[in-house]
C-alpha cells in the first residue's frame, strides 16, 4: 500500500494544480489508479479533478471548445471518456451530479465517435452511471439522449463488443426506468426508446432483433400508462410500420416457439394500444410496401396464434391429466397458461376487429371478403379445440384454474358474435362453463359473466330457452346479477345483459317451467338495488320491466308471506315502478319505448294483486 502511495499522492498534486497542462498530468496517471478498484482512492481522484475540468474536456473533445488541432481532441475525448469509466467503477462516483451531467455529453460522443474501443468506453460509462442511480437513469430521458445513443446500434458490427454493451444497456434502462411519474419531456425520452427499438427489430437478422422484440413487450404490455397514451396520440408513423416488419420476419421464419408467441404478444400489445383495427390497417410509410399486403398479415398473425393454441393446449392437457407430477412439470403448466392468456387475448381482439370489419356500414373496409371468411373459419376451428379442451377437464373432474377461465372467455367473446356456432357442443358444456371458477375465484362468477352476450342471443328463442332451463341455468345467470349488484363500481353493460337474457327467458314462459323461489326475490331486490345507483333511464327502464314481468308471477300477499320479503323492499319496488311510468322517452328510442309497453301490459295485469303498488302509483299517474 506504501509503494503505491506515492504515484496517488502525485496523480492528485497534478490534479489540483491551476494549469491545465498538470490537470491533464495527473488525468493520466489516474487512469492507473482507477485501474486499481481502490474505491476511497478513486474518490480522491474525482474530487481532486473535479467535474467542471472532465465535463470541459469532454467538450472540448467533442469540438465545442475553440483551439486545439484534430488529433488533440480525439486524445482529449478518449482520456476523458477513459477516466470519467474508470471513476465511475465506484458506485459512489457514477452516482454524483457532476457525473450523471455528462450523460448527454457521452451520449454525443457515441453518435460522433468512429472510434470501436471509445464506443465501447462509453457505453461502460453510461451502463455503470444508469446502474449507480435513479437520477443517473432517468437523465437518458432528457431529449435527444436516447436517439444519440441507440440510433448507431444498428450499424455496430454483429457480435461486436460495441453492439453487446449497447443492447446491455438498453436493457438496463428499459427495465429500471418507471413511467408512472415522468414528465412530459422524459416520456418522449421513452417514446423515442420505443422508436429505436422497433427501427432494430425491423431492420436487424441477428440475435439482437429477439432483444429488441423482449424489450418491445416489457415497454408495451405495461398497464394503462402515461407512455401508452403519448404513443396513442402520436399520428401514424414509421414505428408501426416497422413493428409490423417485424412481426412478418418471426412468424415467417423458422424461430421457437417462444419467440412466437413473443411476437405475437407484441401484436396483442400494438392492438390494445392502438385498437382492433390497428392489425388491418393498410400502413405504408414514404412509398414503402408492407412486407406482406395487410389481408395476409392478417391471416399471418390468426394463423399463428391458432397453431400456438393448438399446440398449447394439447401440452397442457397431457401434463394436467397424463405425466406424473413435479414441481418442474407444475412450473410448465404455469408458463404454458401464462402464454395461452396471452394468445386468447390476441385472439380475441382479431374475433373483434373481424366483426368491425364485416359489419353493416364498416367505414374504410381494408380487408376482403375472403379473408373475413377464411379468419371466421379458423376461428370455428380453434373454438372447437377449445371446447375440446373444457370437455377434457369435465371429464377429468376439473372446474377451477385460470386456464379454464381463460378458455370459457375466449369463447363467449366468439359466441357473442356467432351466438349459433358449435351449437351441439357448446349447449352440452353450458352447464360445465357454469361451473367454472377462477384460481382466486370462491365460487363461479366471471365464467357466467363471459357467456351473458351469447345467452342473451339464444333465448330469444324457446329452444336458447330450453337449454337454460334443462339444468337451471337462468338460476346461475339471476346469481351472477345479483353478484353485480354487491360489487363496487357496477359493470351497467353486463347487467344489462343479464337483465335481457332473463326478460327473454320469463318472456317464453310458456315453453319453459318457472317456479318462484328465493333466487326470484332475491333477484327483485337486486334490481331496486341497481335501480337505486343512477338516475339513467335506461337503468330505470330495463330493471322496472324485469321487476314487472317477475311479480306477474305471484302476488303481494304471497310475496309479503316470505322472511326475505319485507315492505321496506315493496315500497322501494313501489317507487321504481311509478319513475318508470313517469319517465319521459323519446320517440327514436325503440327498446325503451318497448319496456315502457310491458311495464304498461304488466301494470294493468297484476295491480289489483299489488294494492300497495297500485297505491302508490294512483297517486302520481293514471294507467
Amino acid at each position: 500500500m506504501e509503494a503505491s502511495a506515492p504515484p496517488l499522492d502525485d496523480c492528485l498534486r497534478l490534479l489540483r494544480g491551476e494549469r491545465d497542462e498538470q490537470k491533464l498530468a495527473g488525468l493520466l496517471v489516474a487512469a492507473n489508479v482507477c485501474r486499481a478498484g481502490d474505491a476511497d482512492a478513486v474518490r480522491k481522484v474525482y474530487d481532486a479533478a473535479g467535474p467542471r475540468f472532465l465535463r470541459r474536456l469532454l467538450n472540448t473533445g467533442l469540438g465545442k471548445v475553440e483551439g486545439g488541432k484534430e488529433e488533440e481532441r480525439e486524445a482529449y475525448l478518449r482520456l476523458a471518456v477513459t477516466v470519467l469509466a474508470g471513476l465511475a467503477r465506484a458506485p459512489e462516483v457514477a452516482a454524483d451530479e457532476g457525473v450523471v451531467s455528462t450523460v448527454p455529453l457521452v451520449a454525443e460522443v457515441v453518435s460522433k465517435s468512429a472510434d470501436p474501443a471509445i464506443t465501447e468506453e462509453c457505453f461502460e460509462l453510461l451502463s455503470l452511471i444508469a446502474i449507480a442511480s435513479e437520477d443517473g437513469a432517468y437523465k437518458f430521458c432528457e431529449p435527444g439522449v436516447i436517439d444519440m445513443i441507440f440510433l448507431q446500434v444498428s450499424s455496430l458490427p454483429d457480435g461486436s463488443k460495441c453492439i453487446e454493451l449497447a443492447i446491455n444497456l438498453m436493457r438496463l434502462l428499459v427495465h429500471k426506468l418507471k413511467v408512472d411519474n415522468m414528465s412530459v419531456d422524459k416520456l418522449q425520452g421513452m417514446t423515442s426508446m420505443v422508436t429505436c427499438l422497433a427501427r432494430l427489430f425491423a431492420i436487424l437478422h441477428t440475435a439482437v432483433k429477439f432483444d429488441a422484440l423482449h424489450m418491445l413487450t416489457t415497454l408495451l404490455s405495461q398497464k394503462e400508462s402515461a407512455l401508452l397514451d403519448l404513443l396513442r396520440s402520436m399520428p401514424a408513423s414509421i414505428w408501426e410500420f416497422h413493428i409490423r416488419v417485424g412481426i412478418t420476419a418471426i412468424l415467417q421464419n423458422r424461430v421457437v416457439s417462444s419467440e412466437k408467441v413473443h411476437a405475437l404478444l407484441l401484436a396483442e400489445c400494438m392492438m390494445s394500444i392502438l385498437g382492433e383495427d390497428w392489425l388491418s390497417e393498410d400502413c405504408k410509410i414514404h412509398g414503402n410496401q408492407n412486407v406482406l399486403p395487410v389481408d395476409k398479415f392478417v391471416l399471418l398473425v390468426l394463423e399463428s396464434a391458432r397453431v400456438e393454441v393448438a399446440v398449447l393446449l394439447n401440452e397442457l392437457a397431457y401434463l394436467k391429466y397424463e405425466s406424473s407430477k413435479t414441481s418442474q412439470a407444475d412450473e410448465a403448466v404455469s408458463q404454458k397458461q401464462r402464454n395461452l392468456a396471452i394468445l386468447f387475448s390476441l385472439i380475441e381482439r382479431i374475433i373483434k376487429m373481424i366483426s368491425n370489419a364485416s359489419s353493416e356500414g364498416a367505414s374504410s373496409q381494408t380487408i376482403s371478403e375472403s379473408t373475413i371468411m377464411q379468419a371466421i373459419t379458423g376461428l370455428n376451428e380453434t373454438i372447437n379445440l377449445v371446447l375440446d379442451f373444457l370437455q377434457d377437464a369435465k371429464d377429468h373432474g376439473q372446474r377451477k384454474g385460470d386456464d379454464l377461465l381463460a378458455a370459457a372467455r375466449i369463447v363467449g367473446s366468439y359466441l357473442a358474435e356467432a351466438p349459433y356456432a358449435c351449437k351441439e357442443k357448446t349447449r352440452n358444456l353450458l352447464e360445465f362453463i357454469f361451473c367454472i371458477e377462477g384460481q382466486d375465484e370462491s365460487s363461479p362468477f366471471y365464467s357466467i359473466c363471459f357467456m351473458l352476450p351469447m345467452l342473451s342471443q339464444i333465448t330469444t328463442e324457446a329452444d336458447g330457452c330450453r337449454t337454460l332451463a334443462s339444468f337451471g341455468g337462468y338460476k346461475a345467470v339471476i346469481d351472477c346479477l345479483v353478484k353485480m349488484t354487491e360489487q363496487d363500481g357496477i359493470d351497467n353493460g353486463s347487467m344489462f345483459l343479464a337483465c335481457d337474457t332473463i326478460i327473454n327467458f320469463i318472456s317464453n314462459r310458456k315453453s319453459v317451467h318457472i317456479p318462484v323461489d328465493s333466487c326470484f326475490i332475491c333477484l327483485l331486490k337486486a334490481l331496486v338495488t341497481w335501480s337505486g345507483t343512477t338516475d339513467a333511464s335506461s337503468v330505470t327502464m330495463t330493471a322496472s320491466c324485469l321487476c314487472a314481468m317477475l311479480i306477474d308471477l305471484t302476488s303481494e300477499e304471497i310475496l309479503l308471506s316470505r322472511s326475505d320479503f319485507g315492505t321496506k323492499t315493496l315500497g322501494s319496488l313501489s317507487e321504481l315502478i311509478l319513475r318508470s311510468l313517469q319517465q319521459g322517452i323519446p320517440d327514436d328510442d325503440g327498446e325503451q319505448l318497448n319496456q315502457k309497453q310491458i311495464i304498461v301490459s304488466g301494470y294493468r295485469r297484476w295491480a289489483d294483486r299489488f294494492p300497495h303498488v297500485k297505491n302508490v302509483v294512483e297517486q302520481h299517474v293514471s294507467v
